[in-house]
């Protein structure tokens, strides 16, 4: 059985989808592997954040998106958060939204 993609809500849906084309382009690419292979692609592709939270790491020419995750029962990977990074670190604001979105997940 494949891995099904689902989004925490319709507005992180239409945020993954407003990312740069190129961004956008890769994000597609990688989730079609995790589709396939599973939501555990590992560096440079995927990062583990710890407490059951995952970093997708799409890169394009226009720069690089960070999109959040988590998987669910049943084979289902939850999108959790997304935004282009500007600095060489994960801004921390981000990093709680989707923390905290991830615990809703996990509270249902």
């Amino acid at each position: 059985m494949n891995w099904s993609i689902t989004y925490y809500n319709e507005r992180v849906r239409k945020q993954v989808l407003a990312l740069p084309a190129g961004i956008l382009a890769d994000y597609v690419r990688l989730t079609d592997a995790m589709a396939i292979h599973g939501a555990d692609l590992r560096m440079p592709h995927s990062k583990a954040m710890g407490s059951g939270l995952f970093e997708l790491r799409p890169k394009g020419p226009e720069g690089i998106g960070r999109v959040f995750y988590c998987t669910h029962v049943g084979k289902v990977i939850v999108v959790l958060h997304s935004f282009v990074k500007k600095t060489q670190e994960t801004p921390d604001a981000e990093l709680r939204l989707a923390r905290q979105r991830l615990k809703d997940v996990q509270n249902g």
